[in-house]
């Protein structure tokens, strides 16, 4: 898969994250008042970037930015990959009825592969065990829609050991898709060429993990 480059149009989102970085930090160490009002403005600033080149409103972004505490750090989503002759497990999402690898945000308190196993258990009814890293991706640099915040997206190989096809109260349908039969993507959650650059991984024990 060849490396994805942040096109200029979107180079406002980079900056207004920046931005948010710089002000929270500056939010959690600063001492001097008229030193937290400043990054209290350029937060207010950071949000007004993204209202005016998305579809979040400005106060919906400074809700979000109240609910960040300390230093700013990127975000992580865990995907789980299960591979099954020649085919991918993909789950189909409610909110947007459009297919997607199991997993999600991580949650406070599990390792990552904890996070996988319970994500792909609560998904798509499957029993797993983690194989390896296949690849860790920067959300940024690969054509998601457009996020507030930064996210660091794990995907780790798991073999099923149990359990059965059910769905959840977030995915309506679980099956395993084809290379070259992927059905609608929810392009949120994982993009085309990032599905391609999984199936390198199928029977390739050797192959490095991918990493931006």
């Amino acid at each position: 898969m060849a490396e994805y480059k942040t096109p200029a149009t979107m180079k406002w989102l980079q900056w207004a994250q920046q931005i948010q970085s710089i002000s929270q930090a500056g939010l959690t160490y600063a001492k001097d008042p008229f030193d937290k009002g400043r990054y209290e403005e350029l937060l207010q600033l950071s949000a007004e970037i993204i209202e005016q080149h998305s579809e979040h409103e400005m106060q919906s972004v400074l809700q979000l930015y109240t609910q960040e505490k300390g230093y700013q750090t990127p975000k992580v989503d865990v995907r789980g990959v299960v591979f099954h002759e020649g085919q991918i497990l993909l789950v189909k999402e409610r909110s947007d009825g459009r297919w997607t690898l199991p997993g999600g945000y991580c949650d406070i308190g599990y390792s990552p592969k904890e996070n996988v196993v319970k994500e792909l258990y609560e998904e798509s009814g499957y029993e797993t065990v983690p194989v390896r890293l296949l690849a860790v991706l920067d959300k940024f640099k690969h054509p998601h829609p457009a996020e507030i915040f930064q996210y660091y997206k794990l995907f780790i190989e798991c073999e099923i050991v149990g359990g059965n096809p059910s769905t959840s109260m977030e995915t309506s349908d679980v099956q395993f898709f084809s290379r070259h039969e992927l059905p609608p993507l929810s392009l949120g959650r994982v993009t085309p060429s990032q599905v391609d650059l999984l199936f390198q991984y199928e029977n390739a024990p050797n192959l490095a993990t991918w990493i931006d």
